[in-house]
């Protein structure tokens, strides 16, 4: 028995012994492990910490606004808040996605998805640029892994008004077309950088620290004039309505710097909200169509007839009986006017007086002519999608040719580019590049012609505008006009079609001071009426009416007793 129970004190004392060892093992081992973390790898738990609840986290970079000469916002940054969950992280019962789901509009269904699907990532969004009361509610339903990112949207203050022209950005800011599009390297900013804190949830904690600071955008002022734009647009969509017309352009330069002041479309769309809309809809007509100009060439046709010193303000010619044949192919007047003056062919618009002129011309200097006016060539205003237009080679003309185009057809131009080659007509025979960036000075061009012959032909466009004229609708009260209307049969596949026309009116305002240029284009209209001093000049009008008194231009026509009263 005595041995029996020294043997069980033994083990007893074994047992205790290698408790004791390991106790003491632990212990040691749990020191190490603090030693480890505390002092020899400080960073560890600081880094697991991180790992999980530290991000980089972009900061979004204001993109630059988009003025009108006065200042006036055409397109702007507003901050909001994207919505999105991480995959990972994500706990929400069936009842809370179904309740997420209902607030962003979606189906619970597809959340799952999105879940599933991409469960090997941190970061999906569920809704990008959402309203605030969005967000409140998102915020209200506190979900743990979702949670929300500041961004921001574009908004367009004038709606249809400008979108051709300003265009849009999409979703992620970027300039898509347009100045948004042209301009978008000098609008859009630099992103930053931020180190933010992210709860249990998943949401930020305010503050953070800034790793790198976001760059704004550079702010473009534009030398659109929203007083101008508005006054075109209406008058525009007005035209197109009244005459049911298919489409409609019309484009405004300010003759002295080359400044686009306008340029409107029809039919518009909303920037703010382009559900539905086709690429087609976006199209800037006045820089992207084409049209054969007609009647509206003729001063140009004259121009170059003064310029070879074959014609003057005293030459006649003979539009008897009212039909002129040339390589067979009968070219007509409206009525027979008999002999007329150069100043009489622009008034009453005669084909055969201006085919007379480039007959005598030779193609290559009827082509230079021509030319010289810019057309064919760019305008310089570089808006994306620009057209430089059709000018045949002369090498290639047949004698017909020849005559056709002297009246507008045979070549083609945009809205844009013939405005640009009016200011030719009112600058003294400079060309000058066209620009949508507000200047101060006075552009410098090219001298294509002699001011005398410039004058000159103005003069003769003014009657245009007078009783007997083609254009009288686009008189302006109290001040000198010289215009011209166009009206072209539009081309098609086998040929021109009967019934389908291209209403234009180009002009000049005031003829003895010029200081703005105007083309309207009104295409395809069907209510009765087609001709361009008919559809296209009364847009002029109303435009130019309310210009000359916005712009404080001063009258060249006043009646003779207002204009003693002004004397006094």
């Amino acid at each position: 028995m005595a041995r029996s129970s020294k043997a069980n004190s033994h083990v007893a004392v074994w047992r205790l012994n290698l408790l004791r060892v390991m106790f003491v093992s632990l212990l040691l081992g749990l020191i190490w492990r603090l030693a480890d973390i505390q002092v020899m790898n400080p960073d560890f738990l600081r880094y697991q910490g991180d790992a999980r609840h530290v991000r980089q986290v972009p900061v979004a970079a204001h993109r630059g606004m988009i003025l009108d000469r006065h200042g006036e916002p055409l397109a702007i940054s507003t901050p909001v808040h994207s919505i999105w969950l991480n995959p990972q992280e994500i706990q929400a019962t069936d009842k809370e996605l179904v309740q997420l789901a209902k607030v962003l509009n979606l189906k619970s269904k597809s959340i799952k998805k999105k879940i599933e699907q991409n469960n090997g990532r941190e970061f999906i969004y569920l809704k990008r640029r959402a309203r605030p009361e969005v967000v409140a509610k998102v915020k209200a339903l506190d979900i743990d892994g979702v949670a929300l990112q500041r961004e921001y949207k574009r908004y367009y203050p004038t709606g249809e008004v400008a979108s051709h022209l300003i265009g849009f950005t999409n979703i992620d800011d970027i300039g898509q077309e347009g100045l948004e599009l042209m301009h978008d390297t000098v609008l859009t900013g630099l992103s930053g950088l931020k180190r933010m804190v992210r709860d249990s949830r998943g949401n930020y904690v305010e503050g953070g620290e800034l790793l790198k600071a976001s760059k704004a955008g550079q702010n473009i002022q534009l030398s659109i004039d929203l007083r101008l734009q508005h006054l075109s647009y209406q008058a525009l969509k007005k035209a197109v309505i009244k005459n049911r017309a298919k489409s409609g352009a019309a484009v405004v330069l300010d003759i002295h710097t080359g400044e686009v002041l306008a340029m409107v479309n029809q039919p518009a769309f909303n920037p703010n909200n382009r559900r539905g809309l086709k690429p087609s809809d976006f199209r800037n007509r006045a820089v992207t169509d084409l049209f054969e100009p007609g009647s509206t060439v003729k001063p140009f046709t004259v121009t170059s007839g003064i310029k070879s010193g074959k014609y003057d303000l005293n030459s006649i010619i003979n539009t008897h009986p009212g039909i002129f044949k040339v390589s067979g192919h009968p070219i007509r007047d409206f009525r027979d006017y008999g002999e007329i003056n150069l100043a009489t062919l622009i008034q009453k618009s005669s084909n055969i007086g201006a085919s007379k002129i480039a007959l005598d011309m030779e193609p290559e200097q009827l082509w230079q002519d021509f030319a010289s006016f810019g057309l064919g060539e760019a305008t310089g205003a570089y808006f994306p999608g620009e057209v430089i237009g059709n000018m045949p080679d002369p090498q290639s003309w047949r004698k017909l040719d020849r005559a056709t185009m002297a009246y507008g057809y045979g070549l083609s131009t945009s809205a844009l580019q013939l405005a640009r080659a009016y200011m030719v007509l009112g600058s003294g025979g400079i060309l000058k590049p066209v620009t949508f960036i507000k200047t101060e000075t006075s552009t410098q061009g090219r001298k294509q012609f002699s001011s005398d012959t410039m004058q000159q032909v103005l003069a003769m466009m003014e009657k245009v505008v007078k009783s007997g004229g083609t254009g009288t609708r686009a008189a302006v009260s109290n001040y000198r006009v010289a215009g011209k209307s166009g009206t072209a049969k539009k081309a098609t596949a086998g040929g021109y079609a009967d019934k389908r026309y291209q209403s234009v009116f180009a002009g000049i305002i005031p003829a003895s001071a010029p200081r703005l240029a105007m083309v309207v284009m009104v295409d395809e209209p069907s209510a009765g009426e087609y001709y361009g001093g008919a559809v296209a000049a009364p847009v002029f009008s109303q435009v130019m009416t309310a210009a000359m008194r916005l712009l404080n231009v001063t009258p060249d026509d006043l009646p003779e007793t207002q204009l003693q009263v002004a004397q006094h």
